[in-house]
């Protein structure tokens, strides 16, 4: 059936499909979706022959995953179940299979939401420009039913595909670990908030074999968030782990989103651990294994990690805000590692997607193969003080940025484009300004060597942006 262009477009956004389920969502959509998905994936010069589709702990999440592997059917593939997974375990599905994927999450939005994230074969990213355009459109005109040849089909005949399960937890938990050197990490005591999503099914199957006493937060699964948001990016949502690390005397601290596929850090005083300086810790680690390699860092990450990758002697390459431009930049360098502010890591070895879990085992073999205290051992990754991302409704963005970069004109060392402005004041101090690209926002980033300078630069370029 056909759809109105505007509904479609409000819930196939750029990198995922996400919405709210049975207002933007239902089963009839999703059908379609992966009727379309099925449809793309098989009109390629190496068409594939089957989807693995994985799925969160939402209520709505497997009742959607079946349509979606029905529409996906129609189209004469065949479909894998995996079941419960975290984001990244489907891409380990993805990867192992070597065929495209579905995962049904919408990761730390609330239970009233749910979503896809779709991947080719081998975990490839697909965006609004590498699929999610042509499956909006095909699904505004009308998915074709069941049997229709007009643009091809994987199988003669119009047949059905078939479906099937398939249990991966514990070879992709195998898998994780053993791109990881685990092999002199001390015993340790970890504090883990999985905020009642996917990280309370994976850690304990990560986490079995090696010396760790973990201390285990919310790992009811349980998509009505009972407790508070998974999303430790959120300051208020790290506070539970805080303080149980705290009284605990836990040597660290994990908290995961609610499809895990991110992961953030908190020391043994219960501080949280920057993104970026987990990000320089993790490429320290990768460039170790192989000297000269290039790492990947969005142009908002600490500065801290491009200079210690090149001191390293590695390759620093700087991108866009987003996964896709971080993936991209992965497939097209060769890249060994990515890190994101928004605590997204990405390793070559793992199809080049990203994994909150592997970058949580990089901190805790860090971590376990010596005797300093995280807060002691972060020290040398945290050169800068930062703002963290400041958001500012506008009326007109590009005249807020144009304003601030008049008020700044006279210190400003230089100035580029890639990702909104970036404004390089000298003695380590910058700051980005970038609009939204889904709202009337302008978000700020700044950096620099202390807390009163950073506090300053956030004072004066606010007062400009909302004046």
């Amino acid at each position: 059936m056909a759809r109105p262009a505007e509904s479609v477009h409000a819930v196939i956004k750029a990198y995922d499909v996400r919405g709210v389920v049975g207002e933007q969502i239902d089963v009839d959509f999703v059908r379609d979706v992966g009727g379309a998905f099925a449809r793309l994936v098989r009109d390629v010069e190496n068409p594939a022959d089957r989807v693995v589709i994985g799925h969160d702990m939402r209520d709505s999440s497997p009742e959607l995953a079946n349509a979606f592997a029905d529409g996906v059917t129609a189209q004469g593939l065949d479909v894998v179940l995996i079941g419960l997974a975290s984001t990244d375990q489907l891409y380990f599905a993805s990867g192992l299979l070597d065929c495209p994927g579905a995962m049904f999450t919408a990761s730390h939005n609330p239970a009233k939401y749910n979503g896809i994230k779709l991947c080719r074969s081998g975990a490839k990213p697909v965006g609004q420009d590498t699929g999610l355009a042509t499956i909006a459109a095909e699904v505004i005109e009308g998915v074709p039913g069941f049997g229709d040849t007009t643009r091809g089909s994987a199988r003669g005949g119009g047949e059905a595909g078939s479906v099937s399960e398939q249990d991966v937890l514990a070879e992709y938990a195998d898998f994780v670990r053993g791109l990881v050197d685990l092999s002199s990490m001390k015993p340790m005591a970890v504090a883990v908030d999985a905020g009642n999503g996917m990280g309370g099914y994976t850690v304990p199957a990560v986490f079995a074999p090696l010396p760790l006493t973990v201390d285990p937060m919310y790992f009811e699964l349980d998509g009505n968030f009972p407790n508070h948001e998974a999303n430790p990016l959120d300051p208020k949502n790290l506070v539970d782990l805080q303080e149980r690390v705290r009284t605990t005397g836990a040597d660290i601290g994990l908290a995961f989103d609610g499809d895990a596929d991110r992961c953030f850090v908190v020391d043994e005083l219960g501080n949280p651990v920057s993104p970026s300086a987990v990000t320089a810790l993790v490429a320290e680690r990768e460039l170790a294994k192989e000297p000269g390699a290039t790492i990947i860092h969005n142009l908002i990450t600490s500065r801290a990690v491009p200079e210690l990758v090149t001191e390293l002697g590695g390759t620093p390459v700087r991108t866009r805000v987003g996964h896709s431009f971080i993936k991209q930049q992965m497939a097209e360098t060769g890249a060994i590692f990515g890190g994101e502010h928004s605590a997204h890591y990405y390793f070559r070895d793992f199809w080049g997607a990203d994994s909150g879990m592997l970058a949580a085992l990089h901190v805790l073999a860090a971590l376990g193969e010596q005797d300093r205290p995280l807060s002691d051992l972060m020290k040398s990754y945290e050169r800068y003080e930062a703002s963290g991302e400041i958001n500012s409704t506008v009326a007109d963005a590009a005249e807020r940025t144009a304003a601030v970069l008049a008020a700044f004109s006279g210190r400003t060392k230089s100035v580029d484009r890639l990702d909104g402005v970036t404004v390089n004041l000298g003695q380590g101090a910058w700051f980005n300004l970038r609009a939204s690209n889904t709202e009337p926002l302008l978000r700020l980033n700044v950096e620099a060597r202390t807390v009163e300078e950073v506090d300053a630069l956030v004072a004066e370029i606010l007062g400009v942006v909302r004046a």
